[in-house]
């Protein structure tokens, strides 16, 4: 794969992450979501595989979140135990990120930095996991590349990302993002071009050195019918964000037409 076209990536609002106050952990705010409806099913899937499939002792094992944000994702790592580092472009996502693991007891570390240049040493971290990013990065195969170098050998490799097929730019980008009598998502948060279909992401993995392991797909808790339903009600103002993210969730599924998940594995050497 090639790195996005300087075009194709000017048109992704990477901005929204700078806004100013809480746009993360604010139950009324889009980004809260993440927490909210998507944060049960992938946080179960990879706690199935940490456990059942690697049993790992997560107690006091070193992970490090690629894009953390707001920390939404690094602080349900680090209340089952793992010791966690979040890395992240955005200066204003950081504090807020060090201000809720302060708030909530957690000793989780922030700093800044990016996928494309992780700083931090070689064959660090036992468990690497990059969410609501891939997607999003201007050069993807350096951001695996660099993932690849910071994961301990034997490590694991977790993800999660958008799929690139017709039924993605109708729910993904149209329904969620662009009609205004359906959408939830900030305005240019994703562009259908920079979606990730599974076997160039399996591809990509490969040839940086990974050993691919499995893809999950999470869809949506309700039909087609019932979600329009649920955003037009949210678009017209009748619920909220947070009612919102109480009816609509992901759910594991066999289903990677729009959303997947899966891992990988750096070889022991």
């Amino acid at each position: 794969m090639q790195p996005a076209s300087d075009d194709i990536y000017a048109q992704i609002n990477n901005a929204l992450y700078d806004e100013a106050g809480d746009i993360w952990w604010d139950e009324n705010q889009c980004l809260h979501l993440l927490k909210s409806s998507v944060n049960p099913a992938r946080v179960g899937y990879f706690r199935r595989i940490l456990d059942q499939a690697l049993r790992l002792k997560v107690q006091g094992t070193a992970a490090l979140d690629v894009g953390c944000g707001g920390g939404i994702l690094a602080e349900e790592f680090a209340a089952i135990g793992f010791r966690v580092t979040g890395i992240d472009p955005s200066e204003q996502s950081l504090n807020t990120a060090r201000q809720h693991a302060q708030s909530a007891g957690l000793p989780i570390q922030y700093q800044r930095g990016t996928g494309e240049s992780i700083p931090f040493p070689n064959d660090v971290y036992p468990v690497v996991y990059c969410c609501d990013v891939l997607e999003h990065v201007r050069d993807l195969p350096k951001v695996i590349s660099e993932i690849y170098r910071v994961t301990a050998p034997g490590g694991v490799f977790f993800f999660d990302t958008l799929n690139r097929t017709f039924l993605s730019k109708l729910v993904a980008i149209k329904i969620w993002q662009e009609w205004r009598t359906t959408a939830f998502m900030p305005p240019r948060l994703h562009h259908w071009k920079m979606f990730i279909r599974p076997e160039e992401l399996k591809r990509l993995l490969v040839q940086t050195g990974f050993e691919f392991k499995e893809f999950r797909g999470t869809s949506p808790n309700v039909s087609m019918p019932a979600m329009i339903s649920i955003l037009r009600k949210r678009a017209k103002g009748k619920i909220g964000y947070k009612e919102f993210g109480q009816r609509f969730k992901l759910v594991e599924s066999n289903d990677l037409k729009i959303l997947y998940m899966g891992y990988a594995l750096k070889p022991t050497q």
